[in-house]
C-alpha cells in the first residue's frame, strides 16, 4: 500500500500514519521527522534547513525529493509506504510522479484529513504545552504561518489528486478512532 496523507498541520496525519503503518506493515515516511533528525545530527543538510523550518517555511523541492528517493529505495519500503508531509506543492507532486514512474511504482491513494484551522492552532498549542514546547515551530505565530503556507501551497493538491482519481477525503475533526475508521473505509480496507 503506497499512500500520501494530506492535511494541515495538527490534523492528525502522524497519529493516523502510526495506525496505518501497523495495519499494513509499511513505514511512515515523514519528511518533517527526517529533516528534524538531520537538524539534530547537525548534518550539512540539517544546518542548511534549520532556519527555514524554525520559520515554518518550506524546504526546497530538490532537497526533499532527494530524501524521499533515497528513503523509498530502502528494503522496508518494498511493500509500500506512507508519505506524511510530502508532497506539499503541486511541483513536488509532479516531481514525485516522475520519481515513482522512474522506479516503476504508483500510489494507491491520497488521504486528505480535513480540519478547521482555528481548532488546529488550539490542538497544536496544547500539544506544545504537554510536551514542554519541544518543537521550535509550535508557537502561534509560526503555526499561523504554517497554516497560511498550507492553504496557499498544499491545498491545491486536493484538486490535483482528485483529478487523478486518487483522493479520499475524511473529516479530521472527529475522534481519532472515527477518523481511523473513515480512512479504512475510504481505502476499502476494513
Amino acid at each position: 500500500m503506497r499512500l500520501i496523507l494530506l492535511g494541515p498541520p495538527g490534523a492528525g496525519k502522524g497519529t493516523q500514519a502510526q495506525f496505518l503503518t501497523e495495519k499494513f506493515d509499511i513505514p511512515q515516511l515523514s519528511t518533517g521527522d527526517m529533516l528534524r533528525a538531520a537538524i539534530a545530527a547537525e548534518t550539512e543538510l540539517g544546518l542548511k534547513v534549520k532556519d527555514m523550518i524554525a520559520r515554518g517555511d518550506l524546504v526546497p523541492d530538490e532537497i526533499v525529493v532527494g530524501i524521499i528517493s533515497d528513503r523509498i529505495d530502502e528494503s522496508d519500503c518494498a511493500n509500500g509506504f506512507i508519505l506524511d508531509g510530502f508532497p506539499r506543492t503541486t511541483g513536488q507532486a509532479e516531481a514525485l510522479d516522475d520519481l515513482l514512474d522512474e522506479k516503476g511504482i504508483s500510489l494507491d491513494a491520497v488521504v486528505e484529513i480535513r480540519a478547521d484551522a482555528d481548532i488546529l492552532v488550539g490542538r497544536i498549542l496544547q500539544r506544545a504545552k504537554e510536551n514542554g514546547g519541544a518543537r521550535a515551530d509550535d508557537n502561534e505565530e509560526v503555526l499561523r504561518n504554517r497554516l497560511d503556507v498550507y492553504q496557499e501551497m498544499t491545498a491545491p493538491l486536493v484538486e490535483y489528486y482528485s483529478a487523478k482519481g486518487l483522493l479520499k477525503s475524511v473529516d479530521g475533526m472527529a475522534g481519532i478512532e472515527e477518523v481511523t475508521a473513515s480512512i479504512m473505509s475510504a481505502l476499502n480496507a476494513d
